[in-house]
């Protein structure tokens, strides 16, 4: 038998060269309206979806001992959907696509993502960033890939992570246990320390209004920020007061988990696969950042309760000011436009996880176009 040849998606790579006008005049017009009542509805219903979730949970402890458990499970795993829905709303307001009001935008944002335990201004600045570097080596807020020698992979292989057929020295169990410490950690490390951050910024607090991360002239916003989040962690311990710390644990604390895993599934996956690239300064420019994207289905019920966020996320990053109510449109047109460079993955969501943080480990330390690499070694018969 032949060497198993493996479909090299970096052989024939092109960066693409579309220009932001292009793109825009492809999406119909009123794509980009945005409709502040329609917004709010998206809220209420969410609070509507909160409220009821709370209410179902608090008759739990009238059902049969052996439902109770399953019982509990099911509030979290619904009650962190939920909530993560209006945590992608509160993503909104950053963005100024909840409404053509700064006041109505801020105002909302804060109190929903403090209710959330999210610094709102600290979030919305580092965010923005992002946006504006998405896959930029040095520039880019989030999850930026570690190079090989800051890895401390030095003298091991180098195997492309669309080389799948090949064999780690961890065991899945390894993977497994720190995946599960990134998806429920990662989100609170990242506003504690930046910790998916770049270099310079490795170790800087969402909290400090003096952090590297902002500007002097945001020093108050920040502050009103914290202040968000102190508002909030009152009420908890109040609750803890009033009811038990068990209680606020399981109402609040189990879902505020679910919420972080979420949050890091959704942004790690919307940007890290075998498939995309990141660019050093001299290859970068914003539409190939944005592009750096993958538009994931998780299926119908967590598109909906997501508002889309993460199969609708290359109009997204392409126009951020757009109500998420309008992306499933505009990307059917972006998706005509871009052809081969719009990308998209209905894998199930727990799979492309695993998947990706076992294959996607480190970029080269040179070279202006990086794919991820691992230190695998591909099984004999393997070639690409």
């Amino acid at each position: 038998m032949g060497a198993k040849q493996i479909v090299n998606p970096e052989k024939e790579f092109v960066p693409p060269n579309f220009t932001v006008k292009e793109l825009r005049d492809c999406i119909p017009k009123y794509c980009f309206e945005r409709d502040t009542l329609r917004s709010f509805s998206y809220v209420a219903y969410d609070l509507c979806g909160v409220a009821f979730l709370a209410l179902c949970a608090n008759h739990i402890s009238m059902l049969p001992p052996l439902l109770r458990v399953p019982a509990w499970i099911f509030y979290w795993v619904a009650q962190g959907v939920v909530c993560t829905g209006v945590w992608v709303i509160a993503h909104e307001c950053g963005h100024g696509s909840f409404s053509a009001n700064k006041t109505i935008n801020n105002a909302t944002g804060w109190v929903l993502h403090s209710a959330l335990l999210v610094p709102y201004y600290a979030w919305r600045h580092t965010h923005s960033q992002h946006h504006k570097n998405t896959n930029n080596m040095t520039r880019d807020e989030v999850f930026v890939p570690r190079t090989k020698s800051v890895r401390g992979m030095q003298g091991k292989p180098s195997t492309p992570a669309w080389v799948t057929d090949s064999m780690f020295e961890e065991t899945p169990l390894y993977h497994l246990g720190k995946l599960i410490g990134q998806s429920v950690l990662g989100w609170p490390l990242y506003l504690y320390q930046n910790s998916s951050g770049p270099k310079y910024s490795r170790g800087a607090s969402h909290f400090n209004p003096q952090s590297v991360l902002f500007r002097p002239n945001q020093f108050w916003q920040i502050v009103v920020g914290d202040i968000g989040l102190l508002l909030t962690a009152s009420a908890l311990v109040y609750a803890s007061w009033c009811y038990s710390a068990a209680t606020v644990f399981f109402y609040y604390g189990v879902p505020y988990l679910m919420v972080n895993f979420w949050l890091v599934t959704i942004t790690y996956l919307q940007h890290t696969d075998a498939a995309v690239p990141h660019y050093a300064d001299d290859e970068w420019n914003f539409i190939r950042g944005a592009l750096c994207t993958i538009d994931r289905s998780y299926g119908w019920i967590l598109n909906v309760c997501f508002h889309h966020i993460q199969d609708t996320h290359v109009a997204h990053h392409l126009f951020s000011q757009m109500p998420h109510y309008h992306a499933i449109e505009a990307t059917k047109h972006l998706k005509k436009k871009l052809g081969d460079y719009y990308k998209f993955d209905d894998t199930n969501v727990l799979k492309s996880l695993y998947h990706n943080y076992k294959h996607c480990h480190f970029v080269e330390d040179t070279g202006s176009i990086l794919f991820y690499r691992n230190a695998s070694i591909p099984k004999p018969g393997v070639t690409y």
